[in-house]
């Protein structure tokens, strides 16, 4: 059983997290926006009813704060308010789940804040952010509909609706979300369920919610899907793969989180855990063929958490407290860890001297200076008549494009990207200021499918701390001439 410091501990636990709510706020405030922020708050600057990458939810609940010209560590309340509200999904459901106590509610709480990429989805919004909110509401209604003696009144299906709906505007992957819905609620209630007219008034409500997705798409010729499937193929399968996922995620989420596989004591849990198990294996067979991204499971781990929350209870009223205390431990230096790295820019593991590579040498560096960046370019271009600013890659196209906002941003890749349909392309023979980050660094484009000059304007060094953690460069490019591959600059050789 629980001792009484050990439950007053736990009951502290809502308090915590409200503090580290504030500390997602605070480090919102002293770091730029990372690629995937920058771009989604470009969603809210160019509303529309969806977008290449992504459908538009995550653009569209942004666009309130972005019109009235809020600053950035006031937008971050916004995933700082989607981690809470997942926080409180997963101790809804914890304490639901048959024969769970309240503890078992607080613990479920404990493994979400001891899951060290969740803590990045609190500070910086993207899709993934909103599908955890979206994805543990709508196992909670599955719950309560699965529980009922008969077929559940229809505004529990209209809720469902409208939870599946948001979940398919913020992310593509939405699909696996309901795909666990339909296995409980046809196994709790058979095939005869189909004839329910609710359930069908909850299918229409979901696809009249997505219905912007697939007329935007029209529009433009399918292309999200098309990307989408051309994205998830990725190239080569791979056993390796696989098996490096399975290694970043450990890491990411934490033994915590992954004890909600093994729960016990829960009637016909295995379907419970669909909610985690069928976006986890499709996510896992897509990284075979090198296509992952560690928070693009963060939805699925939240809705494990709450059996995670049930094994912590019963192993620590069955005497394992010495492990669980070692890992809290563990998992909460990870987390310090991680914050701290974050808001040092990498100091002091990281190299504290700047070294020019085509991938740099600091993830962690990549947060800071666009804002100085921005506003250079805009100065730089009204002082040489320049009326654009172009980047080599798309990865560096958001956060030049926010902070240097009106001025158009041109992605001289190859590839589609968003930033064609916001800009389109470069024209033939024309000039732009062309901007070059140290970390993802590209020989400036010339000759016959290039620029017929670049000069170098300036170059502007980064500093952080009193380290040197970036260096942006500026070009005046004149004559476009092309589309060129873009080329990494050698190390050192400018």
């Amino acid at each position: 059983m629980f001792t009484p410091s050990s439950t007053r501990l736990l009951r502290r636990l809502p308090l915590a997290l409200l503090g580290l709510a504030l500390l997602h706020l605070l480090m919102g405030a002293s770091i730029g926006l990372s690629v995937d922020e920058a771009h989604y708050l470009l969603y809210a600057a160019h509303p529309d009813w969806s977008y290449f990458d992504h459908p538009p939810l995550v653009g569209w609940v942004q666009w309130p704060l972005v019109a009235s010209g809020a600053p950035v560590w006031l937008l971050r309340a916004l995933p700082g308010a989607l981690w809470l509200l997942s926080a409180w999904g997963i101790f809804h459901v914890a304490i639901r789940l048959p024969g769970a106590k309240r503890e078992a509610g607080l613990w479920a709480l404990a493994v979400f804040a001891l899951a060290p990429v969740i803590h990045v989805l609190g500070i910086g919004l993207v899709p993934d952010t909103l599908l955890m909110a979206l994805g543990i509401w709508t196992m909670a209604l599955t719950l309560h509909m699965v529980r009922q003696p008969g077929i559940a009144d229809r505004r529990w299906w209209l809720l469902l609706g409208l939870a599946l709906g948001l979940a398919g505007l913020s992310k593509y992957t939405a699909v696996l979300l309901a795909a666990p819905v339909v296995l409980c609620l046809l196994l709790r209630h058979g095939p005869g369920l189909l004839v329910h007219g609710r359930v069908w008034a909850a299918l229409l409500l979901a696809l009249l919610l997505v219905a912007p997705v697939f007329w935007w798409n029209a529009q433009h010729g399918w292309i999200s899907f098309q990307y989408q499937l051309q994205h998830g193929a990725g190239g080569r399968w791979e056993v390796l793969h696989v098996l490096q996922f399975v290694l970043v995620q450990a890491l990411a989420y934490g033994p915590l989180l992954l004890a909600g596989c093994m729960a016990s004591g829960v009637p016909q849990a295995w379907r419970w855990r669909g909610f985690f198990l069928i976006p986890f294996a499709v996510l896992a067979y897509m990284a075979g063929g090198g296509v992952s991204l560690p928070h693009w499971t963060a939805p699925a781990w939240v809705c494990l958490a709450p059996f995670a929350g049930l094994v912590l209870a019963q192993a620590w009223a069955g005497g394992h407290r010495r492990a669980i205390v070692a890992l809290v431990l563990l998992q909460a230096l990870i987390c310090a860890a991680l914050l701290g790295l974050t808001l040092a820019a990498g100091a002091p593991l990281m190299s504290r001297t700047l070294v020019v590579t085509p991938e740099g040498d600091n993830p962690f560096s990549d947060l800071f200076g666009w804002d100085a960046a921005g506003e250079r370019a805009r100065a730089l271009a009204a002082a040489h008549g320049l009326a654009s600013v172009s980047v080599q890659n798309w990865t560096l196209a958001s956060r030049i494009g926010w902070y240097a906002q009106p001025l158009p941003v041109h992605v001289l890749d190859t590839d589609m990207s968003q930033f064609v349909l916001w800009a389109g392309e470069l024209p033939s023979g024309g000039d732009t200021l062309l901007v070059d980050v140290s970390r993802l660094s590209f020989t400036p484009p010339l000759g016959a499918q290039g620029f017929a000059a670049c000069t170098l304007l300036e170059t502007l060094p980064v500093y952080h701390w009193g380290a040197p953690v970036a260096r942006f460069d500026f070009y005046d490019c004149r004559g476009w001439g092309g589309k060129p591959k873009p080329k990494a600059a050698v190390p050192g050789s400018r």
